[in-house]
């Protein structure tokens, strides 16, 4: 079970480190199923040759990147099974139109036309569609998320060229139960995390803040870590949302929380250990080792079963440095991830607001769950456009996808409830939006031009006063000469006065 796509005909593998574990140690890795990169054992290297491969099929190297191992074994796991899906996706077409009686019912028959048609494209896509950067469990994994992406985003047009009226309504034929107007919960209200009043129970305030959204705000941010993989930007992401639920509590009363809910259990409790361990998870995952081998290579059924559960491990691990403040296109591709980010994590109140969907609804989850998958890639995919565009000249295909989705939900809320969306913001708090945003321009400013500027003019006056001390500068004939930009190219005036003469 290893990556087909990716095999190299090239050199038997040793480690580029120099450091090679002994035959014995090496036979013993084998047997277990382990992963270590050390140098394969010599006994097997002649029925598999190791390559040695990057993480990507790339001339330039990173130093971001760990070095790969796999003996290239290409199973039956990996094949496409192009004609055995179509040949499955003709018999079941040919089932439902010869043996099949067709129910006299029209709102059933259109549900499961319109489900037929998507299981027809998820087919297609699974087996045809262009792979993307992430190979395991298994390509045709990553495949199908991407043709999911692709008829939510047209599910989305769709709800867009809606009335109000029809939109709401048409959600009653996912679920009967939608269609109507739900109050949001107040998170407000009495605040006093200790309440002596409440003779019972005076912790109760705090409580009844413990339901549901808590694992999920610990476990949305331990993917969203392994996502950005970067600690300074989750930590702004996480600030930044908890102020923005301060700017927008007058829309949604689903904002108002208590202040020790937005700072102490969300920021530093939930959201905090979640980018805590999701960042030692990434350190264990830039330290792992990355060599594989064919299931049935390993003798051992101890390695066997520690085999298939490494196959649900990266196949290989790019350390993420984004470096805003290194030139002006990084920051603003930072600016631009932290704002779609925190569009997005908006886009999951305002549209169940706008569209009538409890909380606890299942569309509400399975949204959530679609970007917990398609968000690592488009992640990648925005990284290796912005980090390396001379190899990657495009955004990929799952990036452009997530933003087009990130915008048309947006785009329904302004459209299905415009009147929520224009309450006005109180002053102070438009006030220190402005202060913000002003701050951040003046950053910009001083830090990619007149900082530049100024750095450009010293090292000018820098090299102008350096000239004077190389005037006196004796020549190897003990006389002096006076540097120029012509003596640089053309050599000495002397040597050039004896060429004209």
């Amino acid at each position: 079970m290893t990556k087909p796509e990716t095999k190299k005909s090239g050199v038997a593998a040793i480690n580029a480190t120099g450091k090679c574990a002994t035959a014995g140690t090496a036979s013993e890795q084998v047997n277990n199923g382990s992963v270590d990169p050390g140098c394969p054992d010599p006994s097997t290297s002649t029925k598999a040759k190791v390559m040695k491969q990057t993480s990507r099929e790339s001339l330039h190297r990173r130093n971001t990147e760990c070095e790969v191992y796999d003996d290239g074994t290409n199973t039956f796991f990996w094949r496409a099974h192009t004609v055995t899906v179509l040949f499955i996706l003709t018999c079941a077409l040919v089932y439902v139109t010869l043996l099949e009686e067709t129910p006299q019912d029209t709102a059933y028959n259109t549900k499961r036309g319109i489900v037929a048609s998507i299981l027809v494209f998820l087919c297609f896509g699974v087996t045809q569609a262009k792979d993307g950067p992430f190979t395991r469990p298994h390509p045709a994994y990553w495949r199908f998320w991407l043709c999911v992406t692709v008829v939510y985003e047209l599910f989305l047009i769709f709800i867009l060229f809606q009335t109000v009226h029809d939109g709401r309504q048409f959600m009653k034929y996912i679920d009967p139960k939608l269609g109507v107007p739900l109050p949001e919960r107040d998170y407000g209200g009495n605040c006093l995390m200790y309440d002596p009043g409440n003779t019972t129970d005076p912790f109760h305030n705090i409580w009844d803040k413990m339901d549901g959204f808590v694992p999920a705000h610990f476990l949305g941010w331990y993917i969203k870590t392994l996502m950005i993989r970067d600690w300074w930007m989750c930590m702004i992401i996480s600030v930044m949302f908890e102020f923005l639920e301060y700017s927008l509590e007058h829309q949604l009363p689903n904002f108002s929380e208590c202040w020790w809910d937005h700072w102490i259990m969300d920021v530093l409790v939930c959201n905090g250990l979640g980018i805590y361990c999701g960042m030692k998870t990434l350190a264990w995952l830039s330290m792992k080792p990355y060599q594989w081998q064919g299931l049935w290579n390993i003798p051992t059924y101890k390695g066997k079963i520690k085999r298939i559960a490494f196959q649900f491990t990266p196949y290989s691990w790019v350390k993420f440095e984004w470096k805003p403040a290194s030139n002006l296109r990084r920051w603003l591709a930072v600016l631009g991830i932290i704002f779609m980010f925190l569009l997005a994590e908006l886009n999951t109140f305002y549209l169940k607001f706008v569209l009538w969907m409890p909380p606890e609804h299942y569309l509400v989850l399975l949204r959530l769950v679609f970007f917990v998958n398609v968000g690592g890639v488009a992640m990648r995919e925005i990284y290796d456009f912005m980090d390396d565009p001379k190899f990657h000249k495009k955004l990929g295909q799952q990036a452009w996808l997530v933003a087009a989705i990130t915008v048309t939900e947006f785009l329904i809320v302004v459209k299905y409830d415009p009147n929520t969306i224009m309450l006005p913001i109180p002053f102070v708090v438009m006030q220190c939006w402005f202060l913000g945003i002003f701050l951040i321009l003046i950053w910009t400013l001083w830090r990619f031009f007149i900082r530049d500027i100024t750095l450009r003019y010293k090292e000018t006056r820098r090299r102008k006063q350096e000239v004077p001390a190389d005037w006196d500068r004796p020549l190897g004939n003990g006389s002096t000469t006076t540097p120029s930009g012509r003596s640089k190219l053309n050599g000495s005036s002397e040597t050039l006065r004896q060429r004209r003469s």
